[in-house]
């Protein structure tokens, strides 16, 4: 008997992890850092933890989130409920960025820039994983202030918020129209000029 208990046991297993990797494959999700934070209160420290976690579809949705819990479970559990409330969507090009951004929150400064095929991901730490998780597959990056990987985490989102898609760019086609437009309005007052002297 116990050991038809044994080889059910595993079975059982077995049918939960295929409903845990389903919800895996619709988004990926990634623990960027866990803290561990303390409250004073009247009998000494209350500790706790604070989570930051990125959540994306590896194709053009991305969010971070943060949260506190009694335990890092708990406070990654929290952090991707909040990620998966602030989705963005991010305006890529042929697997990179459109065009190159740079965004400042608090003491993060970041710049990324778009890189040619086959290139790959050149970037670091929390920045990398956003990229990666956003579907990024080709682009540079340089972390030009504070090293903190909470305002990094935003600033980057920031910046991939910020991109505007290639069919929106204002281009300098449109003024030799207006200027075009213009010019046949201009003759008609020469013409009424020339009347005058005759």
């Amino acid at each position: 008997m116990a050991d038809q208990n044994q080889s059910q046991k595993p079975g059982e297993r077995r049918n939960r992890r295929p409903e845990v990797q389903q919800e895996e494959k619709q988004y990926d999700e990634r623990t960027l850092h866990i803290d561990r934070v303390a409250r004073v209160v009247k009998g000494g420290r209350r500790f706790r933890f604070r989570a930051l976690v990125v959540v994306g579809d590896r194709k053009h949705k991305v969010g971070v989130g943060t949260a506190k819990g009694a335990d890092v479970t708990a406070a990654i559990t929290k952090a991707t409920e909040v990620a998966k409330k602030n989705f963005i969507t991010v305006s890529l090009y042929k697997g990179t960025l459109p065009h190159e951004v740079e965004k400042k929150v608090s003491g993060a400064h970041i710049l990324l820039k778009p890189a040619s095929a086959g290139t790959g991901l050149i970037a670091g730490g929390v920045v990398r994983t956003i990229l990666e998780v956003a579907g990024v597959k080709n682009a540079l990056s340089k972390s030009l202030g504070s090293t903190n990987k909470t305002n990094t985490a935003y600033a980057t989102i920031e910046a991939l918020e910020s991109l505007v898609p290639a069919s929106k760019w204002v281009t300098t086609v449109a003024k030799p129209k207006k200027e075009a437009a213009k010019k046949p309005a201009a003759a008609p007052k020469a013409e009424k000029a020339e009347k005058v002297k005759a």
